[in-house]
């Protein structure tokens, strides 16, 4: 008899739960039901008695995903899965390093910076070494560092052949002593240290590899090399790995990627076939058939075709605009349409490849008064109040955090300003001391003097009345004490901050409910101080960008920000060349193919409805930008589009090329000017002596050229 938890899969999702003993790859198309696989074969191996839950160890790319698992895990299963290890590779690292802090060289009750707190660290060490941050941006340097550290490189293992990278090498290791001396670790640091753990200490790589005999792990293609060498080390006791992803949905290369884990995992593994899971349950056939046609123009795939048995549904809307305005208006106008029919605002999305087209958008939904969120906007714990309430009670947890006390030693105000703060410093630097210590030791004279004691005073108070509270209790201390609360009392505008520190008491009592339960996988491991545990849990989610709740609203979203979500009906606006596909992608073959896999993933979010558009010109950056239709439209099957225009001067890409009358020119033709430079044509009309074509000349801008007189001559 079948078990129950078996039943409605379909055979290929059948074949890779059961699959044997023994490493396997699975190729899971969008749509495909591959977090139910993924669950499913964990609840398979605990009731075939294959292995107990401590035996497991599942690896997902988002809390919101590790969560989903552990409950849908405990639905289908009786057995107590608290043993079992689910979460995020940052997690997971996190939970092996806490446990292991004294081997991996970690202060026991070490903090975790999330990129913001990381990226004011890295402004903190500049200024006190005195770099110029014109010639070393911030941004740069952190990109810099969590480069070489998602490569598993250290400071004095980075190339520095060129006098800037040697440069940029001394901030990574000024930046890595700074981290030690304050107790802090950042986001790649988590992953880089767990692998240097594991790789030099051999007992406890023999410990886990032995603890873990399967090891399952999604969005595989997402991985990059360093976490694939670490999955590599937990494996090397002999461990089953159940990868499950989809190369052609890898879209993550900007933040280290590498699609080809995907085959070095087939070669390192002996992986001797793949299972596909090309049966679609969320899209109608013509997006998929349109997905599939676009995606068949990239090279080097595993290959596969997605499928529905739901029919072919409705056509795919192509709409050409004259300018971003025409183009948000008409979509504005077709959401209200598609409201009026019935369809809740919340199961549309409007995307798009960059935040800056979102102006428009926005100012035309709103004028068509249509309630809209922006998805992959700030989270709770990435909040302005909420980080300073955090920062506080860093310094509560550990007094040798400059970086938080520089965001809150004048937070609510207090009188302390530039000069007094680099006196401080001063005197911390002289003394070899955290800030916090500094301020012990007689912080000067004056208002500032007194300001920097009164401060000292408060900080010293609220250790006072957190020592033996309760988590929320201590929350709520720190919220008065430090003059938070009252500091957004005193003003109605910031009445929704107020509310939100409110919350903060809410959401650290709901955390010591699921914390002291010990039921959820994911949190981090029993054992540290709440307050310790809650911090490190607040930066955990704040590195993660996924829009809060199910409002009554449209999504606006990145194509980037919206992998994993679904909806009813798409938009996907600026399909022009340099936006669609981005202008940094055009002179690199891999760069055009990953911008194809990011439409690919945008196309494949629509269940039923799909509309595309492009405009002719459009604002951003503050320039008018004069566009052409992307290349991706023209990949696109005809049949399976039906066009909305196209209006004059924006070309329908799938239409037979117009010529201009009585001569050789038609639109989509390279041209060259001996004033304006190349470009291309994108209108033409009249006719004899009045024919004239319309050019893109790219920077040059958009010109009506008599053909008479043009001097024109192909590209």
């Amino acid at each position: 008899m079948t078990p129950a938890y078996l039943a409605g899969l379909n055979p290929e999702q059948l074949a890779a739960v059961t699959a044997p003993r023994g490493s396997t790859l699975i190729l899971a198309g969008a749509g495909s039901g591959k977090t139910r696989v993924l669950t499913t074969r964990i609840a398979h191996l605990i009731h075939t008695g294959q292995a107990p839950a401590r035996a497991i160890l599942a690896v997902t790319f988002t809390n919101k995903a590790a969560k989903e698992m552990a409950t849908r895990l405990q639905a289908m299963t009786p057995i107590r899965i608290g043993g079992m290890w689910i979460g995020t590779f940052h997690g997971l690292c996190h939970r092996l390093l806490r446990a292991h802090a004294p081997e991996a060289g970690l202060p026991a009750l070490f903090q975790i910076m999330d990129g913001a707190d990381q990226l004011a660290a890295i402004k903190r060490l500049l200024k006190t070494l005195g770099v110029d941050d014109a010639r070393y941006p911030a941004k740069e340097v952190q990109h810099f560092i969590n480069s070489a550290k998602e490569s598993g490189l250290r400071a004095g293992s980075v190339d520095g052949a060129q006098p800037f990278e040697r440069r940029l090498a001394e901030l990574f290791a000024a930046y890595d002593e700074q981290c030690a001396r304050e107790g802090l670790v950042d986001f790649p640091e988590l992953l880089l240290r767990a692998h240097e753990l594991l790789t030099r200490n051999e007992i406890l790589r023999a410990h886990y590899a032995a603890r873990f005999a399967h090891i399952l792990v999604d969005e595989f293609q997402d991985t990059n090399r360093l976490q694939y060498q670490w999955l590599r080390l937990l494996a090397s006791g002999g461990a089953s790995v159940f990868a499950v992803g989809d190369d052609d949905q890898s879209i993550y290369a900007f933040r280290g990627a590498y699609t080809g884990n995907m085959r070095e995992f087939q070669r390192d593994f002996s992986i001797q076939g793949v299972i596909k899971l090309e049966q679609n349950y969320r899209s109608q056939g013509n997006i998929l058939d349109a997905a599939n046609a676009l995606i068949r123009h990239n090279t080097g795939r595993l290959g596969k075709e997605l499928w529905t048995g739901r029919g072919p549904g409705a056509p795919i809307i192509v709409h050409a605009a004259s300018s971003d305005q025409d183009e948000a208006a008409f979509i504005a106008q077709a959401v209200a349409g598609l409201a009026a029919e019935g369809v809740p605002l919340s199961d549309i999305a409007v995307l798009y490849r960059s935040n800056a087209q979102s102006r428009a958008l926005e100012h035309a939904l709103f004028n068509a008064a249509v309630p809209y969120r922006v998805y992959g906007g700030l989270r709770f714990f990435e909040r302005q109040e909420i980080k300073h309430a955090l920062a506080y009670l860093r310094l509560i947890a550990n007094p040798q955090d400059d970086g938080a006390l520089e965001r809150v030693i004048n937070f609510p105000p207090r009188g302390i300003g530039a000069r007094t703060l680099a006196q401080l410093a001063d005197t911390a630097q002289q003394h070899g001391i955290a800030l916090s210590e500094a301020l012990t030791r007689g912080p000067g004279t004056g208002k500032g003097g007194a300001a920097l004691a009164q401060f000292a005073r408060t900080l010293a108070e609220m250790r006072a009345a957190c020592q033996a509270a309760m988590l929320p209790q201590q929350v709520e201390h720190v919220l008065r004490l430090s003059g938070l609360s009252a500091h957004y009392a005193a003003s109605r505008s910031e009445a929704d901050r107020l509310e939100n520190l409110a919350e903060l008491v809410n959401a650290a009592a709901a955390f010591v409910e699921e914390y002291t339960a010990t039921t959820d996988p994911a949190l981090p491991p029993v054992g540290l101080p709440p307050l310790t545990a809650f911090l490190s849990h607040a930066s955990l989610e704040a590195g993660e960008h996924q829009a809060e709740g199910a409002a009554q609203a449209l999504s606006l979203s990145t194509a980037h920000a919206a992998k994993g979500l679904e909806f009813h009906t798409v938009f996907l606006s600026g399909l022009e060349e340099g936006l669609f596909p981005h202008e940094h992608s055009l002179n690199d073959r891999g760069g055009v193919e990953e911008e194809r896999r990011l439409l690919y993933v945008a196309i494949t979010r629509a269940k039923e409805r799909l509309f595309l558009s492009y405009a002719q010109n459009r604002m951003l950056h503050g320039q008018v930008r004069y566009g052409i239709a992307s290349r991706f439209l023209s990949e696109l099957p005809g049949e399976l589009l039906a066009h909305d225009g196209p209006r004059r001067g924006a070309p329908d890409p799938r239409a037979p090329r117009e010529r201009a009358p009585s001569s050789p020119w038609h639109v989509g033709q390279n041209v060259a000017h001996p004033k304006f430079g190349t470009g291309i044509i994108i209108d033409c009309e009249g006719r004899g002596p009045d024919a004239r074509v319309q050019v893109n000349f790219g920077a040059g801008g958009v010109k009506w050229l008599v053909l008479e007189y043009a001097n024109l001559s192909p590209a």
